[in-house]
């Protein structure tokens, strides 16, 4: 189970979604010679933000791009560069690194070193520690022009999958030589999701499907005019990445909003919240629960311009009609989670929803407290279940939100 920690200042200041999920965890990061080292640096950096235990293993060709200095000054941790280096604790003894480690992170990852790694060799601190570890290896490649593509780097890529190492990317676009093309490494936040998938995937969501909506939708008034909502979708978004965290399979779907795609989440984008109905019931046929965390629009104009509506000196008046209520709406077999954003008479209302959609647990936040306004890191919510008991939470980081919220979903799917 998931055990709150009181979050740190660092924590609830910018949308750090993995807070939690990398908290104590030993993590040893491998680094391999590609220009794409400098990445590995800010990767190093945000691992240890993020509250983790981060040992580096610098292969020779890395430290002529950067220098183990600059990496022990992020981690705060001795950085491993030979085997044989006697005044290292791991030179002799590099079994320790593989046996606590949490989860091994190759990143950047050149076609030399995955090629190493398929084979099983072990000639360099880094592959000694992969072949002696049972914890998750993630592997990033890094590589220029038509390298990826080759087919004994394919052949070697598709050897790791099977054996069950995460491979993260590569991305596109420009590499270090000017050609465009497959094999830049991921951007950080990006890493940073696969490896929290990576260390949670037999989790205790494992093998489940959620769908999961975020964001506010659009109702168009005409080709430019929009009603819409406050809704930012990071409480979506933080729900999906958590529940991604544990293990499960995530379907997002999403309103538009400011916020980067999750790694290892299937994100559809949506904009009415008939479009949003149409795509969550077209994914329920598989899934074990539906958390509707989006601010769904309750009313849309009755007609749609197809043509700008032009500014008058007279006023404005628009008819509009009822959305589709999703929630009561959707037919299956699955856990129902709706939320109840009020200003006033919260519990009361959210039970009302709880009775008139049939739902297995409502989250109620009251939108004018401090902490919980659209927009904010925190949230401060009530957790209402179908026997109509009230769990007040304290303030929380919205990722530590989304794990007391899947608690209550692992349990109602194990009913």
């Amino acid at each position: 189970p998931y055990i709150w920690q009181e979050p740190t200042a660092s924590q609830s200041v910018g949308l750090n979604l993995m807070a939690g999920a990398l908290a104590n965890k030993h993590v040893v990061l491998g680094v391999t010679g590609s220009i794409a080292c400098y990445k590995a640096l800010d990767l190093a950096s945000k691992l240890v933000q993020g509250g983790a235990l981060v040992d580096t293993i610098m292969s020779y060709g890395a430290t002529q791009f950067v220098t183990p200095l600059a990496f022990r000054s992020i981690t705060h941790r001795a950085v491993v560069t030979d085997s044989f280096d006697t005044n290292s604790e791991y030179s002799v003894e590099h079994v320790a690194l593989a046996q606590r480690a949490d989860v091994i992170v190759v990143a950047p990852a050149t076609v030399h070193c995955i090629a190493k790694m398929a084979l099983g060799l072990a000639d360099d601190p880094l592959t000694t520690t992969i072949v002696a570890a049972k914890c998750p290896l993630v592997v990033a490649p890094a590589m220029d022009g038509n390298m990826y593509d080759h087919p004994a780097t394919q052949f070697n890529i598709a050897t790791l999958t099977n054996r069950g190492v995460v491979i993260a990317g590569p991305g596109i676009g420009r590499l270090a030589s000017g050609l465009s093309g497959v094999g830049r490494l991921l951007e950080t936040p990006e890493l940073m999701g696969y490896i929290s998938y990576a260390i949670g995937k037999n989790g205790d969501l494992s093998g489940r499907t959620l769908v999961v909506s975020a964001g506010g939708t659009m109702e168009p008034i005409d080709p430019v005019r929009v009603i819409t909502n406050h809704s930012s979708g990071k409480m979506g978004y933080a729900l999906a990445e958590a529940a991604r965290d544990r293990g499960a399979d995530v379907v997002l779907v999403t309103a538009p909003t400011n916020l980067p795609n999750s790694a290892l989440v299937k994100v559809v984008q949506i904009q009415t919240a008939e479009e949003m109905g149409v795509a969550i019931q077209s994914h329920l046929d598989k899934a074990d629960a539906l958390v509707m965390a989006a601010a769904v629009a309750d009313y849309k104009p009755s007609v749609l311009s197809d043509q700008k509506i032009k500014k008058s000196e007279d006023d404005l008046n628009i008819s509009l009609a009822k959305t589709t209520d999703i929630l009561k709406t959707a037919t299956g077999n699955f856990v129902r989670v709706g939320f109840a954003a009020e200003s006033q008479n919260l519990v009361e209302n959210a039970k009302a929803k709880i009775t008139n959609k049939k739902l297995d647990l409502i989250v109620a936040n009251d939108i004018t407290a401090e902490g919980s306004r659209f927009g904010s890191d925190t949230n401060k919510v009530t957790l209402i279940g179908r026997d109509m008991r009230v769990d007040e939470l304290p303030l929380l980081t919205k990722y530590d939100v989304s794990n007391r919220i899947l608690d209550r979903v692992r349990d109602l799917i194990g009913d």
